[in-house]
């Protein structure tokens, strides 16, 4: 049995919470399946908004399955997560993620 399995086990149990969504989306994103990483990180930061961890990765998982603006809002709001809980480093990640991710996306002249 892996990780994953044994992660799935307790979705929907009282042991899912941040955590192990977080902890799901890692597996998955690690599986290279970005789409269910990203649900999984979507879930974490709704069981925890200020889970900037779980932004920052929500961002990437969204950009590697092909949704930038989505993932741009992931991290923007990752960022002001992060700011406002003085978490520096993750902020800093986040902004550059968000700024490769812009470089990288055609402008709709908006």
């Amino acid at each position: 049995m892996t990780t994953l399995d044994n992660l799935l086990k307790l979705v929907g149990t009282p042991r899912d919470g941040a955590l192990l969504r977080f902890s799901l989306g890692n597996e998955y994103l690690k599986a290279g399946e970005a789409a269910q990483a990203a649900a999984h990180f979507r879930a974490a930061v709704e069981k925890d908004p200020k889970y900037s961890a779980a932004w920052k990765l929500l961002g990437k998982a969204l950009a590697e399955a092909g949704q930038a603006a989505e993932a741009l809002a992931a991290y923007r709001e990752g960022i002001a997560v992060a700011e406002a809980k003085g978490d520096i480093q993750a902020a800093k990640e986040m902004k550059v993620f968000a700024r490769r991710l812009e470089r990288e996306t055609p402008s709709r002249g908006d």
